[in-house]
């Protein structure tokens, strides 16, 4: 056994972490959190499955039911509802997974937990992010592969196209995720989680042009449907993968990228002071 001095200044000197003398910062813990969330995700298989499946399912339901050729756009209601679908599958591995999930969290006690942890909040809502960001990315190449494959979906060659997927995913991912943080603190408890969290999403893909063209749409919904994210996704996604001819069936007969970018960073912005205002580490029934 080791024995200390009295009196040795040795003895009260912090010990070097890792060796290197220093905590790990926020942003590094943050990526080990992600990690860790990414390990946990994928060992649930029930809810990897239902996650990554669910939207393949509708879109391929959707797509295979209506398939005729649009008059004047150059596609087909299929390529359409797969366009549309993207949106909808990213919205579902960040809004609703993201929502669900803290929501258990918080009412199982793990948040109070990690709470008196040394770990930098910050680093617990990066590690979400980081798990948003690799399931988001799964899920949407999971959907673009059955679309190529199954309703001849056709892949952009230009670069600037996907530099337009890129910033409308990310974009989207991030203003999905901080939406879903922020709707984690209504549920009560982790059983009214998931229908408080599925019934607006539901809501959203009628109202957005996911199962509903937007030229079919009432005005009431377009509104409706405009002042959220998924709408502005779906419609970035359509300017990726549809021909240019096709930008006729939007609302305004134009594709709008710099307003879809305009809406999708203030929905960054205002998800972020949502979270920091509504957050809740405890739950309700704890007080």
């Amino acid at each position: 056994m080791t024995q200390t001095l009295v009196g040795d200044p040795a003895a009260n000197r912090p010990h070097p972490v890792g060796g290197g003398g220093k905590l790990p910062g926020a942003f590094r813990l943050g990526l080990l959190r992600g990690g860790l969330e990414i390990k946990q995700f994928f060992r649930a298989k029930d809810a990897v499955a239902f996650t990554f499946a669910l939207p393949v399912v509708m879109m391929a339901m959707f797509a295979s039911i209506f398939h005729d050729k649009i008059q004047g756009a150059g596609i087909t209601v299929s390529q359409l509802y797969v366009a549309a679908m993207l949106g909808a599958g990213l919205m579902s591995t960040s809004f609703q997974s993201i929502g669900i999930g803290i929501a258990t969290e918080r009412d199982e006690g793990n948040l109070r937990r990690l709470r008196a942890m040394p770990m930098p909040r910050s680093s617990y809502f990066l590690g979400k992010l980081w798990l948003v960001l690799v399931t988001g990315v799964a899920e949407t190449t999971l959907l673009l592969a059955v679309g190529v494959a199954a309703f001849d979906m056709e892949l952009p060659t230009a670069p600037g196209k996907w530099l337009t997927f890129s910033w409308v995913l990310l974009l989207g991912l991030i203003a999905c995720a901080l939406l879903g943080i922020a709707m984690s603190s209504v549920p009560r408890d982790a059983k009214s989680a998931t229908p408080i969290l599925i019934l607006p999403f539901l809501i959203l893909q009628f109202i957005s042009g996911v199962y509903i063209s937007i030229n079919s749409m009432s005005g009431w919904m377009l509104k409706a449907g405009s002042f959220f994210p998924l709408k502005w996704m779906c419609q970035g996604f359509r300017a990726v993968f549809l021909p240019d001819q096709a930008k006729v069936l939007e609302q305004a007969g134009d594709w709008e990228l710099g307003r879809v970018a305009l809406v999708l960073g203030a929905w960054c912005i205002g998800g972020l002071v949502l979270c920091l205002t509504t957050f809740r580490w405890k739950s309700r029934r704890h007080g």
